[in-house]
């Protein structure tokens, strides 16, 4: 019998200092223990939390940070298939909104329990442990787009090599 993936919700977000520094997260914890990743989590589905109000929470959870709603904004929208992090764990079909923090952020917080912040200079950004996907797909579609619209991209990671589509902008 075949593994059967399960289905899970979460936000990723970007953000950046007044320097264009990225913020981003050293993984102590499952899923990508020891890579880099940007902060973010699951959506609480049970409380009717919508992809922003989540963004917003995972933010002031992992940053410290209070960011209002409206300085969120939903720059993609991503979904991957069958996605197998490097850390073992079973595969897990994911679909995660990718907010922009509009406004440069400062913080003071570095280490919690997921993990130890830093900021990363962009051209540092290809030379962290990333997973796979981020490496070679997701980062650079984040790169790459900088206009006001939101980007959905498709990742296939049941088969090799991966396939992956940028499905609308």
């Amino acid at each position: 019998m075949s593994e059967v993936a399960s289905y899970k919700i979460a936000c990723l977000c970007e953000l950046r200092d007044d320097q264009g520094r990225y913020l981003l997260l050293h993984r102590a914890k499952s899923p990508n223990k020891g890579l880099y990743s940007p902060i973010g989590g699951k959506l609480e589905t049970a409380l009717g939390e919508s992809p922003t109000q989540c963004a917003q929470r995972e933010i002031a959870e992992e940053a410290g940070l209070t960011i209002a709603l409206n300085r969120l904004h939903l720059a993609g929208i991503i979904s991957e298939k069958g996605y197998r992090s490097a850390d073992g764990a079973p595969p897990t079909h994911w679909l995660m909104f990718w907010f922009r923090v509009l406004d440069p952020v400062r913080t003071e917080r570095i280490e919690f329990d997921e993990g130890r912040l830093e900021w990363i200079e962009p051209g540092r950004l290809m030379d962290l442990d990333l997973p796979r996907t981020d490496r070679e797909i997701i980062w650079p579609t984040v790169l790459g787009h900088t206009g006001p619209g939101c980007f959905t991209l498709h990742i296939d990671c049941t088969v090799k090599p991966m396939r992956w589509a940028l499905e609308g902008t």
